[in-house]
């Protein structure tokens, strides 16, 4: 089992012990570390000049996904060129074969997984906001065009060049093949209680929505991140309450996970102020925190994290086995950030990489595109 790092990837991992491997999606392509001695061991690159925005492991196959951003973004190099939106590899990294038939979009955003019984469907979420899903492992794919008919959609609108609404992240329900919640950046959360076929809005919060996910144990508890701070549901998106004030020091929070058998632990992650002052603040100066009762209280975590971070936390993930679980967090300056002690204690395990950025976020802070820092 690996660890996969990135935007818009998976972001939890379980299996009966610990990775040794940790795969990082970067502005340059992907980078693939070995656990050796303690350490994190840099072993391969593979699809440079890539903007891999979002990746995930199918296990049952082992098949490695790995969605790119096709790099129209204000400055980007690619802009312009035509690139191929999926990849997948059988042999982690070794080698790569196109798929993405059908999918006419050329910037993804988000990748997930949906598995009831022997049936795995994959969902994609695009910029301009698009959804499409694969039930053969991503060789064709077909899109759900009712999400495009959602009235309102003329307002959808990112406030970043290009100014495309994207699908920021897509949450099937594992308890109910049906239910799909759709995140739109900016536009809302979406429902759908039939597959995709059809779509209304959720109302109650903040329509810059970025992530969601939902309790294993009961599926109508549903927790989302986005500009109106962590907030929650307990009836399938109809009402909502928010779980953190304006005061709280994440500001712009996103990164979002929920410990797969403990419902109560919750982590968010995210820079202290929203994107468009860090041009001028030249930081976004971000942190991590928990809750141990469900979002009702939260903690910041600051034990071995440098007191500033510049860059800001654009990828989690949670790498879980029987008897405990590790944390990854990675920046916009090419760190990243590994706990094994559920968040009291962290280490730089990695830097040097090229952006961990979603669109152009890594310009906002003076990165360079090849490498973390300026």
């Amino acid at each position: 089992m690996i660890v996969s790092l990135s935007p818009g990837g998976q972001t939890i991992t379980a299996a009966d012990r610990p990775s040794e491997r940790l795969f990082v999606g970067t502005i340059d392509g992907i980078f693939s570390f070995a656990r050796q001695n303690g350490s994190w061991v840099l072993r391969d690159r593979f699809l440079p000049e890539e903007h891999v925005s979002a990746l995930l492991y199918e296990p049952w196959s082992e098949t490695l996904f790995a969605g790119t951003y096709a790099g129209d973004y204000e400055g980007s190099p690619h802009a312009g060129n035509e690139r191929w939106p999926l990849y997948a590899s059988r042999d982690l990294g070794r080698s790569w074969e196109k798929r993405g038939e059908g999918i006419s979009q050329r910037n993804f955003f988000t990748l997930n997984l949906q598995r009831h019984g022997e049936r795995a469907r994959l969902y994609a979420g695009t910029e301009p906001a698009h959804l499409y899903f694969s039930d053969d492992l991503g060789k064709s794919w077909s899109e759900l065009p009712a999400l495009r008919a959602l009235p309102g959609i003329e307002g959808w609108r990112f406030p970043a060049w290009p100014h495309l609404a994207h699908v920021k992240h897509v949450t099937p329900d594992a308890l109910n093949p049906d239910v799909l919640y759709v995140a739109i950046e900016v536009g809302g959360l979406l429902k759908s209680e039939d597959g995709g076929e059809t779509w209304r809005q959720l109302h109650g919060m903040h329509e810059d929505v970025h992530r969601t996910v939902l309790s294993p144990f009961q599926s109508e508890r549903i927790y989302l991140s986005g500009l109106g701070g962590v907030c929650l549901s307990e009836d399938g998106g109809e009402t909502w309450s928010n779980l953190t004030t304006k005061d709280f020091r994440i500001g712009y929070p996103d990164a979002l996970l929920m410990h797969p058998r403990d419902e109560s632990l919750l982590y968010v992650a995210g820079s202290k102020t929203n994107p468009g002052t860090w041009r001028t603040t030249h930081t976004a100066d971000p942190r991590i925190a928990r809750s141990r009762d469900g979002g009702q209280n939260w903690e910041i975590l600051d034990g071995g994290l440098p007191t500033e971070i510049r860059g800001n936390i654009e990828a989690m993930s949670m790498n879980v086995w029987e008897n405990g679980f590790a944390l990854f967090a990675g920046t916009t300056d090419g760190e990243v950030f590994a706990s094994e002690d559920q968040g009291d204690h962290w280490k730089k395990i990695v830097e040097g990489l090229p952006s961990i950025s979603k669109v152009g976020h890594f310009r906002y802070l003076g990165a360079d595109l090849k490498k973390g820092g300026d």
